[in-house]
């Protein structure tokens, strides 16, 4: 039956069970739902929007597990429904339906699963269901039914189509390619791994896994010493490897932008996740290029570019504000920060075609690391189980991989529909979990893993039995939806999911790692040695798949790609120098150009307490960073570092300039992080979207290829990983629109010092110079360029780098003088030429300014040389140090001027000869910072966007320090690499979805504590009591994704359960205890009354008042106050970051009632990111022992974990906020010993 909830926002929550539920039941329901009123009606007249029917939310996965976490048993669906005024309501027809009253058949779905069918026609058949399969395929597939004797099921022709897709088998990269008659030597995908073979560098693993491994330095490991019960944490030192990975989504994101991007970004964490026998994913990346987003009329760029279309599914504006949502929504939720990105928006006519992003990129990226030991995979033996983690099935993505590999607009709308994703981070977290107690572990007991992504089960497990064979039992597999047929049970593309192969011995312990963390945990199957694979039903009898191996993956011909080389040609630039002002405001508007703060003040840039460098920099916090790196460990200074390069206009025009471009902007931007070895310490991913099979451009294809390979050769780094997705194409009835060719590079390299890391935001030091260093040994050229775009041109002549090792040189220049400390500030020169850099620098900070002199360029055509995109770098020397750095440019070879000066604040005064301008910085950057505003508006709403607009370069970053702080560690009494116990314990409480146990962890064992890890399955069996700790931590995160309100579930989870509930009713009733609550931690302290247990009326906490999430590194103020932590502090002013959904709090006394000890410096927002009456960012109770606070002063406690630090202090080891943690070790030292 369905029984129907009114919330106190008057919102429907339908339930489903399997009985009636009791009054005791629905009160705890009641309570779930925030205080809903049961609705004792049958059926709710009015319309309402909600979920597909068809389809289980992950909102209704996580909602149903929070009623089994507080012991209710039944409930077997739970949704929400929004009451609206007509059937006309703006809806997302992607995700939902309009609903004419709600009754109780709302989840019924009326199908049985279908009959296994034997394939009479397999051409028809694969026309009729969008498989993609070639003539050769299908001949193929039909000599093999000869051959065995019978009709392929749908199953396994459906499964050959996703196993052998170009989306998963890459078959143009691996074909053969005939241009203009000849016949290519190499494939392409051989030309990629020839880098490998001339630089195998520093290389461990390369294209024969989910990701590729460079060898990484020794670290401190740093985990639980047992991960399957509550335990004490250890260090143990370990030799890594740093992995590196992208994986793009374009076809998901263009059908539904929220979901495409959020698996997007989940199936790329699980790719690094899946590396040798399990690694780890720390920071992601994320790539967005679409057509024009019109945010407002005039932009004439825009208007003169193409007409609009009529948008197959969403318009270029909602994909970027959705798929970005998305991929941030996973990020957030799963906890891996995004720490790097590129934006790029493009439309242009010429030549009788039609170039556009219709058919989008969304690419996620990342950075990881794994351990040497488990770097490559084992070979399963006969009689090893196979075992699938994560979530149930469901029908989706039916066909992903296969519709991913044609033109968009080719299937009907069901087909491609048929293809939308379901993300569940939080679900993927778990299994995370899980596996990284294996990685972790002293034996690490699994022999191979594989993520599930394109072809479900389908892919994921023929590959990890393809060395043996595999019998796969699909009664074990978990069904989600009844109605699945058995060829929808084998091939969806469920997300979150995790396959791995190991001993039958070793199952057991990872079943109680998987208990313990809450990850589902199935075993499936078991590796046979016949080389056969099957799926057997022993329920149905039903065997819809039973081939060999080699048949599945088949042997049909090689794809051959004949083409002939189009030499296109654009016209060329007409502009007037008179212009030049307008034409910079203009490009600064540009969405590439542009501030991307409406795409990071949403997602999180600072979770797991390892983020050296993100994207925003200097006192105004703004996204202008060009390398983003991550730490390794919590105690050394070896980190990860990596950037972004694309070219794709300039590619238009010169198809192998235009990857020299990509592979040089990547490293201009990582030019300014000291990287072990250099060149040679650096790997490249190189992602390929082309609009290939029309003429020309598989030629062009092949160009743009053989020059990235020439290039990566020559310059000493290789390209060990990657993707192609290459049907970009969008088809509007006979008519396509075509992506212009387009490769993304990724980079990654071992940084030495990641302290040394320069960031583009000058020293306001008037002894101090601006020099221009080139890169490209080319003249100056417009071509491909953002000032380009604003006239509705690509160019004739686009910049080239004509000389790699003299790049090289420049490279190896610069991060000499990087690495010496010379290198005060530096930018690259890339969208918006070599002005957008020079005011780039200035934005961060409003003490800025410049004066510019050009007259020594010997260039004359000053466009040219403020807009040209040639690949260059700037940097800020000190005085002293210009003729050693003049010295090292001569002596190298590498062309080099010397600009100017800091000038007043707010001018960049330039000259060129007997010419000047002299541009208003706040001004411009006003101009830069709007495109942000009006993409804002789509996320934060017009009110909220307005006020981050009007106030973002007011909310400056400034300091207070604690008299007599140090920033050193002894000085505090610490010991930074302490391995002996000091008796003083803490525990780190954690709930499924939580993420910041490590880095909360680590600040309390910097502190002196010995840290405990315990998740609430501790709690709520017993195996914990918390009677030996005498301080816990609730930690921050994403408990539940926050279904049902921030907290809600998890504090049910210690309302409802017994013995986690009397453990924490002992902790609190003790003398000798402190808590802490941070974030979602916090959120649950409030939720469950731990602060102010005397008042008749709880706080509360609300959603932010722009309802989303918001991130930030923001400035507090520390009252005077009484809390055990806290009150060392009084009087300063800090930098916290912050990131929370649900962080404003509600307290319905009087300020005098609540003890504030901690306030946002400035009361308006961002600089208050929630709204919180009285500025408030934490509450401590009276007797000052238990604190709950939003921001997250774990992420804070190192310099380097700063987005800005305070000026002055660059010897500091640590950051005031570890006071907070030694503060309350020594409260408890005092009471230990009383």
């Amino acid at each position: 039956m369905v029984l129907f909830f009114k919330t106190p926002s008057r919102n429907v929550i339908a339930v489903d069970t399997d009985h009636t539920l009791s009054s005791h039941e629905t009160e705890k329901l009641s309570w779930l739902f925030s205080e809903a009123e049961v609705l004792n009606e049958q059926i709710i007249d009015g319309w309402f929007v909600g979920p597909r029917k068809e389809m289980i939310t992950p909102w209704s996965t996580n909602a149903v597990e929070i009623t089994q976490n507080m012991g209710l048993k039944g409930i077997t669906r739970i949704e929400e429904y929004f009451p609206v005024k007509s059937e006309k309501a703006d809806h997302d027809p992607m995700l939902q339906r309009m609903y004419n009253g709600l009754n109780q058949s709302i989840f019924e779905i009326n199908k049985l699963p279908d009959p296994i069918v034997y394939i009479d026609d397999i051409a028809s058949y694969s026309k009729q269901e969008g498989l993609a399969l070639s003539e050769d395929e299908i001949n193929y597939l039909n000599d093999l039914g000869k051959k065995i004797g019978r009709k392929l099921t749908d199953s396994e022709v459906f499964g050959f189509s996703q196993v052998n897709s170009e989306h998963c088998r890459h078959k143009i990269f691996n074909g053969v390619f005939i241009i203009d008659g000849q016949e290519k030597e190499s494939s392409l995908f051989k030309l990629i791994k020839k880098t490998s073979e001339e630089n195998p560098n520093k290389l461990v693993s390369a294209y024969k896994d989910n990701v590729a491994f460079n060898e990484g330095p020794v670290i401190e490991q740093f985990a639980p010493a047992s991960q399957d019960k509550p335990d004490f944490f250890e260090i143990k030192d370990i030799k890594t490897v740093i992995s590196l990975k992208a994986e793009t989504h374009n076809f998901p994101t263009t059908v539904e932008p929220f979901n495409g991007a959020a698996t997007g970004t989940g199936g790329e964490i699980r790719d690094r996740l899946g590396g040798g026998k399990a690694s780890l994913p720390i920071a992601g990346t994320a790539v967005y290029m679409t057509s024009y987003p019109r945010t407002e009329k005039g932009r004439e760029w825009e208007k003169k570019a193409m007409p609009e279309r009529k948008w197959l599914y969403q318009t270029p504006e909602q994909i970027l504000v959705k798929a970005s949502n998305g991929a941030s929504d996973f990020g957030n939720k799963f906890g891996q920060p995004m720490i790097c990105g590129s934006l790029l928006t493009f439309e242009h006519a010429e030549n009788y075609k039609k170039f556009a992003y219709d058919k989008v990129i969304m690419l996620a990226g990342g950075v990881g690391f794994g351990t040497m030991r488990d770097a490559l995979k084992g070979t399963p033996k006969p009689g090893e189980k196979v075992v699938v983690m994560g979530g149930d099935n469901y029908r989706i993505g039916m066909g992903g991989g296969a519709v991913s590999s044609v033109e968009t607009g080719v299937y009907a709308n069901d087909i491609e529909l048929n293809a939308i994703q379901r993300a569940n981070p939080e679900m993927q977290k778990r299994v995370c979990n899980a596996i990284r107690a294996m990685a972790e572990s002293e034996v690490n007991p699994i022999v191979s893993i594989h993520d599930h992504g394109a072809g479900g089960h389908l892919n994921c497990l023929s590959e990890l039995v393809e060395e043996t064979g595999g019998k796969i039992h699909m009664e074990n597999l978990p069904v989600g939806d009844p109605t699945l047929s058995a060829k929808e049970i084998v091939g969806n593309e469920s997300q979150e999911r995790m396959g791995l192969v190991m001993k039958e011995k070793d199952v057991a312990e990872l079943k109680r790692i998987a208990d313990r963390e809450r990850a589902p945990m199935y075993v499936i199957g078991e590796t046979t040695g016949d080389m056969k694979f099957t799926f057997e039903n022993a329920k149905t009898h039903e065997t819809p798949i039973d081939l060999e191996l080699k048949d599945m993956f088949g042997n049909p011909p090689k794809t051959i790609m004949e083409d002939k080389t189009v030499k296109e040609k654009y016209a060329g630039l007409e502009y007037s120098a008179d212009k030049l002002e307008e034409y910079l405001e203009q490009v600064l508007q540009i969405e590439a150009v542009a501030s991307k703060d409406w795409l990071t003040n949403k997602v999180d840039r600072s979770v797991s307490g390892r983020i050296v460098r993100q994207q925003c920099v200097g006192p105004l916090h703004l996204p202008l960073s060009d390398v983003a790196a991550v730490s390794l460990d919590y105690s050394g200074h070896h980190g990860i570092a990596t950037s972004i390069g694309h070219a794709p206009v300039a590619a238009m025009a010169d198809a192998p300039a235009g990857s020299r471009l990509a592979i040089a902007e990547a490293l201009t931007n990582l030019v300014w992080a000291p990287i072990e070895q250099g060149l040679k310490g650096i790997s490249l991913s190189a992602n390929w979207m082309w609009p290939c099979r029309n003429e020309g451009e598989d030629a062009r294809l092949y160009q743009a290829v053989q020059a990235a390979s020439d290039f990566a050769i020559e310059l000493g780094v290789n390209i060990p990983t990657g993707k192609d997705s290459l049907s970009m194409t969008q088809k509007y009835g006979d008519k396509k629109v075509y992506a212009p060719g387009t490769v993304i590079i990724s980079t990654v390299g071992e940084v030495t010092d990641f302290r040394k890391i320069v960031i583009p935001v000058l020293k306001n030091d008037p002894a101090t110079e601006i020099v221009y260093v080139d890169f490209s040994f080319d003249k100056l050229k417009l071509g491909g360029s953002s000032f380009a775009q604003i006239l509705n041109k690509v160019g004739k002549e686009v910049p080239d780098v004509r000389d790699s090792e003299y790049f090289a040189r420049a490279f190896t220049a610069i991060q000499q003088l990087v690495d010496e400390g010379i290198v005060l500030a530096g930018h690259d020169i890339s969208a918006g030429g070599m002005v957008t850099a020079l005011l780039e620098m200035c934005f961060a900070d409003n003490r800025l300014g410049l004066d510019i002199d050009f007259s020594f360029l010997a260039e004359k055509d000053m466009i040219k040389i403020l807009f040209a995109e040639n690949p260059g770098v700037l940097i800020q020397i000190a005085d002293k140090d210009a003729k050693k750095v003049s010295a090292l440019m001569d002596k190298v070879g590498v062309a080099y001027a010397f600009l100017g000066k800091p000038g007043k604040a707010g001018l960049l005064n330039i000259k060129k000869d007997a010419d000047s301008w002299s541009l208003d910085i706040p001004s411009l950057r006003d101009l830069w910072f709007k495109t942000s505003y009006l993409l804002d508006r789509r996320q934060s709403g017009e009110e909220k966007a307005l006020e981050r607009y009007k106030s973002y370069k007011h909310n400056e970053l400034k300091y207070k320090f604690p008299q007599g702080f140090t920033g050193k560690l002894a000085d505090l009494g610490l010991q930074l690499n302490r391995t002996a116990k000091s008796g003083i314990r803490a525990a780190v409480i954690r709930e499924k979805g939580c993420q910041c146990e490590r880095e909360t962890a680590w600040a309390l064992h910097l502190a002196g504590f010995d840290v405990k890890d315990v998740h609430m399955t501790d709690l709520i069996s017993g195996r914990e009591t918390l009677e030996e700790v005498n301080m816990i931590v609730f930690v921050g995160g994403f408990s539940n994704s926050d279904v049902l309100g921030s907290a809600k579930g998890w504090a049910g989870a210690f309302k409802f359960n017994e013995k986690a509930r009397q453990a924490l009713e002992n902790f609190y009733k003790r003398e000798d205890t402190l808590s802490l609550g941070i974030c979602n931690g916090c959120q649950l302290a409030v939720e469950l009354g731990l602060i102010y247990p005397e008042h008749a009326e709880m706080p509360k906490m609300l959603h932010n008042d722009s309802h989303k999430f918001e991130s930030g590194f923001v400035n507090v103020t520390i009252q005077p106050n009484h809390s055990v932590m806290l009150k060392s502090l009084a009087g300063s002013r800090l930098g916290i970051w912050i990131a929370h959904g649900e962080g404003k709090f509600s307290l319905p006394y009087a300020e005098s009632e609540y003890h504030i000890p901690i306030k946002y410096s400035y009361d308006a927002y961002p600089g208050n990111p929630n709204g919180s009456p009285f500025a408030t960012a934490a509450i401590c109770s009276k007797d000052g022992r238990h604190l709950a606070m939003m921001p997250h002063l774990e992420r804070s406690i190192y310099p380097w974990n700063w987005a800005y630090y305070a000026e002055g202090r660059s010897e500091d080891e640590v950051s005031p906020w570890i006071e907070a943690f030694v503060n309350a070790r020594k409260w408890i030292e005092e009471k230990v010993k009383a």
